[in-house]
């Protein structure tokens, strides 16, 4: 496995110990990528802590001679049935040109190959990464070790520098925070309904799903449920805009998380209006910006709607995704909307 690594460097599973390290290191590429840090402890921790990442089996940490952090790579394969591993993992820029991302990827492959006794039998099997577009030297990286680009995913933003136009909300429909403590579960499940035309979805089981939600709704400080608005239909659930005081790295960018509208209630205009919305409060509550992530290529057409919304792509923090297919078969990830 060190085959590809420079002399003096080596790899291991990574420990919670290792997180200043690993956060640093992080933010060093992010700098060199992004001209800002994106990360911090509490919210790597977060990640780190769910119950079923295990550090030993889903991480490798590469050192330099020196004992510092050279490299990262975290492997993603929580739940059934098992067809969709994903990686995410970065390089120090000062070690790059030592063989460390060549080595994380074939750590890699070799990890997702005992993965796949757990998929479907007759399953089509894939292996994906999201990487910086503007990190150029990846794209070579992931398409020598077998992977093909596949599509982009865009950031998008508005700067709120006036007043921004009020919602119109579809007859009928009313909005409300979401009540914590009671309404946890359905609201995942209407997220669940409103996503399975989304490329790259895949439906695990509801119980495995909400382990993580609740985990996440739980431990990070930054979850505030007055943000995370729900359209309702008399007693159902028509949509959602789930969102979050920031973004990662900028604490004036209020960040439109989860924005999705159940199947019998689209082409009304609800999803504006929850953009529209959510752009409003933001503006209330002081913020200079709103942003969200979305695929460039959306099957539902969400980035026409973003548009109208006044919102622009921002090809700095744009990236590529990349996908190895590890075993040829029947598809249970969303492709097209046949």
């Amino acid at each position: 496995m060190n085959s590809s690594l420079a002399v003096g460097y080596v790899s291991r599973p990574a420990r919670m110990d290792d997180l200043p390290g690993v956060v640093e290191m992080i933010n060093a590429s992010s700098m060199k990528t992004f001209g800002v840090e994106k990360f911090t402890l509490d919210e790597y921790r977060l990640e780190w802590g769910l119950e079923r990442f295990n550090l030993e089996t889903d991480t490798r940490l590469v050192l330099s001679p020196q004992g510092k952090v050279a490299g990262v790579l975290e492997y993603w394969d929580l739940y059934d049935p098992h067809v969709r591993y994903q990686v995410w993992g970065r390089v120090h820029p000062e070690h790059e040109g030592m063989g460390v991302g060549s080595h994380l990827l074939a750590w890699a492959d070799e990890r997702a190959q005992r993965s796949l006794p757990a998929a479907p039998q007759g399953a089509r099997v894939v292996l994906q990464s999201f990487v910086p577009t503007l990190y150029e030297k990846a794209g070579p990286l992931f398409v020598d070790n077998g992977f093909r680009l596949i599509r982009y995913m865009l950031r998008m933003a508005i700067s709120l520098n006036g007043a921004p136009p009020a919602p119109v909300w579809p007859q009928g429909i009313v909005v409300r925070p979401m009540r914590t403590g009671s309404e946890e579960a359905r609201v995942l499940q209407a997220v669940r309904e409103s996503f399975k035309d989304h490329f790259g979805y895949v439906e695990s089981p509801f119980e495995q799903e909400y382990e993580r939600w609740m985990h996440m709704i739980s431990n990070d400080v930054n979850f505030d449920a007055s943000l995370w608005f729900l359209a309702l239909d008399g007693d159902e659930i028509a949509g959602m805009s789930l969102c979050w005081p920031k973004s990662y790295e900028d604490a004036n960018m209020g960040w439109v998380s989860t924005l999705g509208v159940l199947r019998p209630w689209r082409r009304r205009g609800l999803g504006l209006a929850l953009l529209q919305h959510s752009i409003a409060e933001f503006h209330r509550r002081g913020k200079a910006r709103v942003g969200l992530g979305v695929d460039a290529e959306s099957l539902t057409g969400a980035t026409r709607l973003y548009l109208k919304a006044g919102m622009q792509p921002d090809p700095r923090f744009q990236h590529s995704m990349y996908e190895k297919e590890l075993r040829p078969g029947f598809d249970l990830i969303t492709q097209s909307l046949a």
